[in-house]
């Protein structure tokens, strides 16, 4: 691997792009073209950073054993992809939360506008579609981008924002005028030079570069070019497990960033910009492994505590006699998908209505599930305890 000197000097560097004119809403602004990666000078590994990298490898190693040492991983990872999709969507400004996207998903009505829980769903697409292309050996390059950008954009408020299509025109962050904003983009007819470069270097050419440092480096560089209208916080996001499920370091993609910008929001923004302003492309990476060793570490103890819950809950119904059988069956399912309704559950466990509904107030009575409707008919249920356990914060 390469592109980092182990050093405990520091590195002098500078605006790690260039500015050129650009028109924006009638007024002339200066938008931003950032150098190629590698960075230039090479990235300094200080002691300190190096030790965080050990302890964020370490951190993904502990995630990656988890994948393969729970009973159900695929259930688990159901539950967390659709957790990160809330948190990724929530930064953008939804408000959507998980049990809301897992009512849309089950036909139910959920408690926000529609077009909030539909770019959520959007997002479970787009990543799924992700896994997918990655595991049939597709790399990552304008084509998975622009199919990842469209599934992310195909319903809700997305649909006008140029679904799967570089943007034509310049676009300004922050500020009410483009000559006033935080930061511009590079002009429209630079994005296919600027992603060609940053394609070249996430599929390590000329040369490779360590798996973690390089999902750290691209989300920078992906937000800096702002290739589409709308979605790129969402798909730069999603990049990152993307690139380490790519690279053999994560077997799951379970590792998901959004809780953590989204808490850190405004040292995240201000990480990215003194890349821009003054290559501090170490300070940056120092944020991200930081992220990563929580994130993992949090993904893990909610595993762990998920596991706990079920063998808890098997242990509770034994206690139901008859009923036990038919509960286990329905603590399965609910373990799939932790919002149903009567109809879901006899389609995930084969038993009758009738049964179901005996069970559930049974199991309603012990507070491990609870009814959401208020209604008689029509009921929807949610695993509350599972639920809980998904929304605690790191």
């Amino acid at each position: 691997m390469v592109y980092f000197n182990f050093s405990e000097g520091s590195v002098e560097r500078g605006v790690s792009g260039r500015f050129v004119s650009s028109i924006a809403g009638g007024v002339e602004c200066q938008a931003f073209i950032p150098n190629p990666l590698p960075p230039d000078p090479p990235l300094q590994i200080d002691s300190k950073l190096q030790r965080r990298i050990n302890e964020a490898m370490l951190a993904l190693g502990r995630l990656d054993a988890i994948s393969t040492l729970l009973p159900d991983a695929h259930l688990f990872l159901y539950s967390y992809v659709r957790k990160e999709a809330v948190m990724s969507s929530q930064i953008e400004g939804t408000q959507s939360s998980l049990s809301d996207l897992m009512l849309y998903e089950m036909e139910g009505q959920p408690g926000v506008p529609l077009d909030d829980v539909q770019e959520v769903s959007c997002y479970v697409g787009a990543l799924s579609l992700g896994l997918q292309r990655i595991g049939e050996g597709h790399p990552i390059t304008y084509r998975l981008l622009t199919e990842l950008h469209q599934a992310l954009m195909t319903s809700g408020r997305g649909i006008s924002r140029g679904p799967g299509e570089f943007r034509k025109n310049q676009v300004w962050i922050g500020g009410h005028r483009p000559d006033e904003a935080t930061f511009v983009p590079p002009t429209a007819d630079q994005l296919a030079d600027c992603w060609g470069e940053l394609e070249k270097f996430i599929n390590d050419v000329p040369e490779a570069t360590d798996p973690l440092i390089k999902a750290a480096l691209v989300h920078v560089q992906f937000e800096t070019i702002h290739p589409f209208m709308d979605g790129n916080g969402r798909l730069g996001r999603l990049l990152i497990p993307l690139i380490l499920v790519e690279a053999g370091v994560l077997h799951q993609p379970l590792l998901y960033l959004s809780l953590f910008f989204k808490k850190y929001r405004q040292t995240y923004y201000d990480r990215l910009q003194q890349v821009r302003t003054s290559g501090d492309w170490e300070n940056w990476l120092l944020f991200f492994v930081d992220a990563v060793s929580a994130t993992a570490a949090q993904a893990v103890s909610t595993a762990q505590k998920l596991n706990q819950l079920r063998a808890a809950h098997k242990m509770t119904i034994q206690g139901l006699g008859r009923m036990s059988g038919s509960a286990g069956l329905i603590l399965d399912a609910f373990f799939e998908h932790p919002i149903a309704s009567i109809a879901r559950l006899v389609q995930s466990t084969q038993l009758t209505p009738a049964t179901i509904a005996r069970v559930l107030e049974r199991l309603e009575a012990l507070g491990m599930v609870r009814e959401m409707t208020g209604q008689k008919r029509n009921r929807i249920y949610a695993y509350s305890d599972y639920i809980e356990i998904l929304n605690q914060d790191p």
